[in-house]
């Protein structure tokens, strides 16, 4: 081939390929054009999804709604209306009236002023629990109350509630409207619920025109316990779903709409929502009812065993694996923990199976048990596992509630208990089983101006034998304004009677 015939196909492949390149970069470019100007046809499977999401957003949204409206007319508004008496303002004062209070005018003859009467009115929350009116609260909404009344939500109407019981030890109570065919709520397990699970809280925060709001948030740790007082039986469900003053007794419900909590408390700084409430567990709250319905009392499991939590010291000087468990530095005479063989320094680790964290979950879980039950203790001895079966005696320490006469209570000034050991150890009492120990004398009461004095074992109240709290309730409730009382009271190795006016 000639050397013209070679460059003339050489010049014919670079032009071919010069036009091979332009067409390729064009369509390029027109590629680009199109993904950055014209809107692209979503895809079928984009489609599909997008619909899915807002399906099941919606099927959410729609869980909550129907809750609401399901649970809402089981939870009342409690109002509540105590009359606090005083004489003078609170800015006069005469000299060392201070150190003799409410005796001041009596012991310098000054002229006494007409009580004046005022209105404290509170607000609260409760769940229907039975159709003929049985309603549970916190014992904090309604303690000291001259008057409580409960509104409902359908007809708005509102009636005189009967107490019927508390417990202060878990904060609950139990009230009584005169009512059929009630909306109540049904108890879930509050032991099967999870950390994570969505919840919601009903009640009446900060105000009546409020009452019934609805909030959402989720279970964020159970078994709280140790953040208010340390004689409470604390074992609460801690949620982020928005709880305000005003919440208090009202419901906190699972997705089933049913009852695993009854909102209490709330850890805040500013006496607002800050996401973290508190909720007593309804299986707790439902025992706490049962027991004083059925029984006028709460009865709880007792082992007899002081216990404290093991920290990283007491492990090492002890010689423990871990701090895992409660050890006991002492057991009660002749308590249940005794005979079955418990001792000090054991470390009790489980409880029916179920590890033991800290002293207040044994506490509570103790507690929570029948007495008569017999439990399986896994506990450490000198290094090595035992396991040791005991059954429960019931807590001595108890003060039964159901037939307490407030009114006549606070008017004597005093604060009566079960004896029990601590009490024994606290005052020195001779006495160590019938009467009830005064733990309380609210100064300038007539208690106090009669003499009593914390301590004092009452033996008998109007010639009757006392021989714990209940009956001392009883023969109190008989007692109107006016009447006179007599207390047989022991004090130290002494005997001495006591008697005084109920006032008006």
């Amino acid at each position: 081939m000639s050397k013209n015939h070679v460059f003339r196909y050489g010049f014919i492949l670079v032009f071919l390929g010069i036009v091979i390149g332009i067409i390729i970069s064009a369509n390029f470019n027109m590629t680009d054009q199109i993904q950055a100007d014209s809107p692209v046809p979503a895809s079928p499977e984009s489609q599909i999804s997008e619909t899915i999401n807002t399906k099941t957003l919606q099927d959410f949204s729609t869980a909550f709604a129907d809750i609401a409206e399901k649970v809402k007319p089981s939870v009342v508004t409690i109002f509540t209306e105590k009359i606090i008496k005083s004489r003078r303002s609170p800015f006069f004062q005469f000299p060392f009236e201070q150190f003799f209070g409410e005796d001041f005018e009596k012991h310098f003859n000054v002229p006494q002023n007409p009580q004046r009467e005022q209105k404290q009115f509170g607000l609260g929350s409760g769940v229907i629990v039975s159709e003929d009116g049985i309603i549970l609260t916190n014992n904090h909404v309604i303690e000291g109350a001259d008057e409580i009344k409960v509104r409902l939500l359908e007809n708005k109407k509102e009636y005189v509630a009967q107490v019927k019981g508390f417990d202060a030890r878990t904060d609950l109570a139990i009230l009584k409207i005169e009512a059929a065919n009630l909306p109540k709520i049904n108890f879930g397990d509050s032991d099967a619920a999870r950390v994570g699970e969505w919840v919601l809280a009903i009640g009446s925060p900060l105000s009546p025109e409020l009452a019934h709001t609805v909030t959402s948030g989720i279970i964020s740790a159970k078994g709280r316990s140790g953040l208010f007082d340390p004689g409470q039986y604390e074992d609460f469900i801690q949620t982020d779903a928005a709880i305000n003053p005003g919440n208090s007794g009202g419901a906190l419900v699972d997705l089933h709409g049913n009852l695993i909590g009854l909102n209490t408390a709330i850890a805040s700084r500013t006496g607002g929502f800050m996401g973290i409430g508190f909720a007593i567990p309804a299986n707790l709250a439902n025992k706490v009812m049962n027991d004083i319905l059925t029984k006028g009392k709460v009865v709880r499991g007792w082992l007899g065993v002081s216990i404290q939590d093991v920290d990283e010291d007491l492990a090492k000087a002890l010689n423990l694996p871990n701090t895992n468990g409660v050890l006991v530095p002492s057991v009660q005479e002749d308590s249940p923990a005794e005979k079955a063989g418990i001792k000090a320094e054991d470390v009790i680790i489980e409880l029916n199976g179920r590890d033991i964290k800290n002293s207040s979950e044994l506490r509570n879980l103790v507690a929570a048990t029948n007495p008569g039950t017999n439990v399986k203790l896994t506990i450490l001895r000198a290094g090595k596992e035992k396991e040791i079966s005991v059954t429960l005696g019931e807590l001595p320490e108890e003060q039964p509630l159901a037939q307490q006469s407030p009114k006549t209570s606070e008017k004597i000034g005093i604060t009566v208990s079960n004896i029990t050991p601590a009490l024994i150890d606290k005052f020195e009492l001779p006495v160590k089983k019938d009467g009830v120990v005064i733990i309380e004398v609210q100064g300038g009461s007539v208690a106090a101006q009669s003499g009593l004095r914390p301590g004092d074992v009452i033996l008998s109240v109007n010639r009757k034998n006392v021989k714990n709290v209940t009956e001392y309730n009883s023969l109190i409730g008989e007692v109107g304004e006016g009447d006179t009382i007599l207390f047989y009271v022991q004090r130290g190795d002494g005997k001495i009677f006591v008697a005084f006016a109920i006032p008006s």
